[in-house]
C-alpha cells in the first residue's frame, strides 16, 4: 500500500485548547504532539467533557469517575499540560445538539484558544474499526461551537465574552488526516501518558496491551507519510476563508 504524503501541521500560534469527551481521548495518540507543542513554551488546556464514569466495567461509575479524573490530571502533567476541566456530563451517552454546543462554546470564550484540538469524529477510525458514539457527538459539536464562540447573539453570556480567534479546528487519529506533527522526540512522553491511564487499560481486559508497541505502529506509519520517524496526524479545519 502506498502512502499518501502528509504535510506538516502550521506551529505559528501559541494558545490551543483540547476538547474530548473521555480521558484517555487524547493520550491514544495525540499526547506526543501535546508534549512537542508544550515544550516549545505554547500554552495548552484540556477540556474533558466527561469523565469517563462508565469506562471500567469492574468499578461502579462513581468510584471510576474519581481513578479516571486523577489518571486524566496525572497524564496532562506528564506531558506538560496543568489546566484540566472536566465538564461532568454524562459518559456513553453524549448527544450532538444545541445543549452540547452552548455548553462548549462557553469553554471556547473562556480559554480563548488559536487552534482547538479535539478526537476523530469520523464514523471510524484508520483501519475501519468502528468510532464510538461520544467522540462523534464531541467532534461535531467542537465544529459548530467554535463558530458560536465568535458570535455574540449565540448562547449570549456563555463563558464570557464573545471570542472568534480559532483559526483552526484539528482533528486527531482521522482516517482523513492530511496533516501531521513530528513526535519523534517526544514519542516516549506520549507513551507515558498512556501508560499513566492504568486503571482504565487494566479495566479494558486487553492481555499483553503494550501502550508503546501500540502507539509506536500507529506513529511509525504517520511518520513515514510525513518524513520522520515518529508522527501524529491530525486532519485540520479552516475557521476562516483566509
Amino acid at each position: 500500500m502506498t502512502l499518501q504524503p502528509l504535510e506538516p501541521l502550521d506551529e505559528n500560534w501559541e494558545r490551543a485548547l483540547a476538547i474530548v469527551a473521555h480521558p484517555d481521548d487524547m493520550e491514544f495518540g495525540a499526547a506526543a504532539a501535546i508534549a512537542r507543542w508544550t515544550g516549545q513554551g505554547k500554552e495548552i488546556a484540556y477540556c474533558m467533557v466527561t469523565s469517563g464514569e462508565a469506562g471500567i466495567d469492574g468499578l461502579a461509575p462513581d468510584e471510576a469517575r474519581v481513578v479516571r479524573e486523577a489518571e486524566q490530571i496525572e497524564s496532562a502533567r506528564i506531558v506538560g499540560v496543568d489546566v484540566v476541566e472536566f465538564l461532568g456530563l454524562p459518559d456513553g451517552i453524549l448527544e450532538y445538539g444545541v445543549d452540547l454546543r452552548r455548553i462548549l462554546a462557553g469553554v471556547v470564550r473562556r480559554h480563548r484558544p488559536e487552534i482547538v484540538i479535539t478526537g476523530n469524529f469520523r464514523d471510524t477510525f484508520p483501519g475501519g474499526f468502528l468510532n464510538q458514539a461520544d467522540h462523534i457527538a464531541t467532534g461535531r459539536a467542537v465544529l459548530d461551537a467554535v463558530r458560536d464562540a465568535g458570535n455574540r447573539w449565540i448562547f449570549p453570556g456563555e463563558g464570557g465574552e464573545p471570542w472568534g480567534g480559532v483559526r483552526q479546528v484539528w482533528a486527531a487519529g482521522s482516517p482523513e488526516a492530511r496533516h501531521a506533527v513530528d513526535t519523534t522526540d517526544t514519542f516516549q512522553a506520549g507513551v507515558d501518558s498512556l501508560k499513566a491511564h492504568k486503571a482504565y487499560i487494566d479495566g479494558l481486559g486487553w492481555e499483553h496491551f503494550d501502550p508503546a508497541e501500540f502507539l509506536e505502529g500507529l506513529s511509525r506509519q504517520t511518520g513515514t507519510a510525513l518524513g520522520t520517524t515518529f508522527a501524529a496526524p491530525f486532519e485540520l479545519y479552516n475557521l476562516s476563508w483566509s
